[in-house]
């Protein structure tokens, strides 16, 4: 009896602190589907959850709209995004610990340009159940109606996409904002993927000289000699405005969570993770809103991490229509542009999105990369770091600067380098690539199917042109699906449906710059020749692959090697099965002795040089 009294009392104590820490926004006074603004109510949720421990704030069920006004103003610099004064956040979750935002599948629509979600500073934050939109969108779409020699005519969805005819081009008009039309995506009607071979040049050559006509209301005619026409019935993602605000931005926070997230639209980068620690994101969508026949999600990639550490899970996630890469994960390299002493340096931020980084901190390890051959010189210990700008700083180190690095070499920060898992989600047709990963830290990619327009996975790492550093270490691909929609356009760095392709001017074989990537158990369904391409990489794994041939599409890669190794070493291609009239059957050695090849010989690959 005394225990049964014990737990009830438990019981009781429980549901108590559960009402006592639980704050409805409808309770405050919000009415659900009265389209009023829901930013003061959240931020009055915020502020109380700040006194209590464990908080929720719950979002009844339906539509919550949220517009600039009340909505917070921060100046943020955020990782591969335009500088501009300042971001709109409507919901600003700064200095918050241990809340979650249960949205109970609530659809948030967002009004003008802003960035829904902002995480500063900020630790065991979860956010759950919520659809993220926009009335009118930040990218548009128009489906062909008709094409003919000398103009094309495309309908659009006034309602959703207002438009007006300036000066001959098209421009579109939102709530508090004006975009002119700069490129276009042509999209399958039937498939709902790129249509092959399209790219970023869908409409040929020269066509920005196009003339624009309003043909009635909704119906406009494109006329120029279009090189490249499109099909009847296809649609065109019409991208416009400019990259300024993250679906949600995250900064100097650990332990987040996202869960159950449709993010059908943004007006930049998805989520963007920048200088965070532990991030988990499970069942998060970066699609479009099918309800609204769109082809388009977001306006550039889905998850982005700059600069973070600690673990990253994203598992059973789903990318379409994106007009960037699904996931990019990478640091930041800085150019050194003087040396004022033995420990101490001058260095700027290079690519103007990339900049105003806290970009190190007391003893964090900085890597000190040779330009030309992108080889780690040696390792530094932080000792004070100081900004000069928002583009250039002075860093000092606690031991002696190798006598080597001269100005014009770089910097990678090692301590801001996460371990990555990404595993069973969907990558569809986007703009670019798949994924993008450069860390040194462990990487498992595993269990996913890619339908992606380039290459399904990119290994990069750079200091010469987006400066993203992140020579990889330990990198894991198994049981993978890469479907024969890979690799169907060519964007930058797409030498293969798996892309190994640092941007080194000079490469050294004896100076690898990616080490220990195994590739194995995968099925690739190639319709061209191209399935793996590596380029100054060790301890290369290739084993257990099924390769089948399939002849959706027509070939038309210029690289007609299934395997390319370039400056190599130590490469295994073992165990592979080839079903079905495999392009090439070869291997291209190019800076790779064959004493560095261990491979199946009884599959009977050609060696070219």
């Amino acid at each position: 009896m005394k225990k049964n009294l014990v737990f009830i009392c438990v019981i009781i104590a429980c549901i108590r602190g559960y009402c006592q820490d639980t704050i409805s926004i409808t309770q405050m006074g919000y009415q659900i589907g009265s389209r009023e603004n829901a930013v003061p109510y959240i931020s009055k949720a915020i502020a109380q959850s700040a006194s209590k421990e464990n908080s929720v704030i719950v979002f009844p069920r339906g539509r919550y709209d949220f517009w600039t006004d009340n909505a917070s103003e921060k100046e943020l610099f955020e990782s591969n995004t335009d500088v501009i004064p300042f971001r709109i956040c409507p919901i600003l979750l700064e200095g918050v610990r241990n809340l979650t935002i249960e949205a109970n599948g609530s659809d948030f629509i967002f009004h003008g340009r802003m960035q829904p979600f902002t995480i500063l500073r900020s630790s065991h934050v979860t956010i759950k159940n919520v659809n993220i939109d926009w009335d009118i969108p930040l990218t548009a779409q128009a489906q062909v109606i008709a094409v003919a020699k000398n103009y094309i005519d495309l309908k659009i969805d006034l309602k959703e996409s207002p438009y007006s005819i300036e000066n001959n081009k098209l421009v579109f008009i939102g709530e508090g904002w004006k975009s002119r039309f700069w490129d276009a995506m042509e999209f399958d009607k039937d498939s709902k993927l790129i249509v092959p071979q399209t790219d970023d040049n869908c409409l040929g050559v020269n066509w920005t000289k196009y003339i624009a006509s309003e043909i009635e209301k909704g119906i406009v005619r494109f006329t120029f000699p279009f090189t490249r026409k499109p099909e009847v019935g296809n649609f065109l993602v019409l991208r416009h405005s400019a990259r300024d605000h993250a679906g949600t931005f995250i900064q100097n926070s650990k332990n987040i969570v996202f869960e159950n997230i449709n993010l059908y639209q943004t007006a930049g980068l998805g989520i963007l993770s920048q200088y965070s620690e532990n991030l988990t994101f499970k069942n998060v969508h970066c699609i479009p809103n099918s309800v609204k026949n769109r082809v388009f999600s977001g306006h550039d990639d889905g998850l982005h991490f700059s600069n973070c550490k600690g673990k990253i899970l994203v598992d059973s996630c789903q990318f379409s229509g994106l007009m960037d890469d699904p996931i990019n994960v990478h640091g930041t390299s800085v150019l050194i542009t003087k040396r004022i002493s033995s420990r101490q340096l001058v260095c700027k931020f290079v690519h103007p999105q990339s900049i105003g980084f806290e970009w190190a901190e007391a003893n964090d390890a900085i890597g000190f990369i040779e330009n030309e051959s992108m080889s780690t010189i040696g390792l530094g210990k932080v000792a004070s770091f100081k900004k000069k700008s928002a583009v250039e700083f002075e860093i000092t180190f606690k031991n002696k600067v190798p006598e080597e690095i001269v100005e014009g070499d770089a910097l990678e920060n090692l301590t801001w380098t996460p371990d990555v898992t990404i595993r069973n989600s969907y990558f569809g047709s986007n703009r670019a690539r798949g994924i993008l990963v450069s860390t040194p830290g462990e990487v498992l990619i595993e269990k996913n199917i890619f339908e992606s327009s380039g290459s399904a996975i990119l290994i990069p790492g750079d200091a010469n042109g987006w400066y993203e550093s992140g020579a990889v270490k330990n990198v894991t691909i198994r049981n993978n699906l890469f479907k024969e929609a890979c690799l169907t356009s060519i964007f930058q760095f797409c030498e293969a449906i798996i892309s190994i392709d640092p941007e080194i001017p000079k490469t050294i074989f004896n100076k690898p710059f990616h080490r220990n990537i195994s590739i194995t158990g995968n099925t690739f369904h190639p319709f061209d020749y191209p399935v793996l391409y590596a380029k100054s990489t060790e301890g290369l794994i290739f084993n257990k692959n099924t390769i089948q041939r399939s002849i959706k599409y027509s070939s038309f890669h210029n690289r007609k090697y299934m395997i390319s190794l370039e400056a190599c070493k130590k490469v295994q291609i073992l165990d592979n099965v080839l079903v079905g009239d495999v392009l090439g059957k070869n291997i291209l050695l190019k800076g790779t002795p064959e004493e560095e090849l261990k491979f199946d010989k009884s599959l009977q690959l050609i060696i070219s040089h």
